[in-house]
């Protein structure tokens, strides 16, 4: 990733280089054979910064570090009464991002490391002596990195504003320890952007 980075920078030396915040929206749920029927999508919460190395008028690479809150929430039996049970994921990730770009529409495809920061998880139980919210770290439960990839779409000025759709997929499994009935991050993110030293 550092070695690709690296190369990022220097094949762009010569070309225009543009810096920016972006912040949004995320939607994110969980896939694979180790998944509950009764999972359900959580809204969270993702921004950071990123670097555009232009190579040409109509490619550049975009690395970008990113907070990005993941997980799921589910509802059903907890402690033989009713709840919801929430789990928030929360990382550090770093995308690094091949860009076809035609005028400001763009097309972004690239692989995604994910730091593990916090990892928590909320039970809300109604009814009976059980009743309350308990939390519980699950640090120890789940990977301290995750790898995948990153896809999307979205329309950026050179100098300025922009916006975009971005899907997060994951390669390998949360878990710790790992299982054959793997769960693996997912998430979409509508996103806002701001670009700085653009042409």
């Amino acid at each position: 990733m550092l070695s690709l980075l690296t190369g990022s920078v220097s094949l762009a030396q010569a070309q225009t280089t543009s810096f920016g915040i972006k912040a949004g929206a995320s939607l994110t749920n969980v896939t694979g054979d180790g998944v509950g029927s009764n999972v359900k999508n959580l809204f969270g919460f993702h921004g950071g910064l990123f670097a555009n190395f232009a190579l040409n008028d109509a490619f550049s690479i975009q690395p970008e570090v990113l907070y990005s809150m993941k997980g799921t929430k589910s509802e059903g039996p907890l402690g033989g009464y009713s709840g919801e049970l929430t789990s928030r994921l929360h990382y550090i990730d770093v995308p690094v991002l091949a860009r076809v770009n035609a005028g400001g529409l763009f097309f972004e495809l690239g692989p995604q490391i994910g730091f593990l920061v916090a990892a928590k998880q909320k039970q809300e139980i109604s009814g009976g002596q059980s009743a309350g919210t308990f939390e519980d770290d699950l640090k120890n439960r789940v990977r301290t990195i995750d790898f995948g990839y990153a896809a999307g779409l979205g329309y950026q000025l050179s100098n300025g504003p922009g916006i975009g759709l971005r899907y997060n997929g994951g390669f390998i499994d949360t878990k710790s320890p790992s299982s054959s009935a793997a769960v693996r991050n997912s998430a979409f993110q509508l996103y806002l952007t701001y670009s700085f030293g653009g042409k």
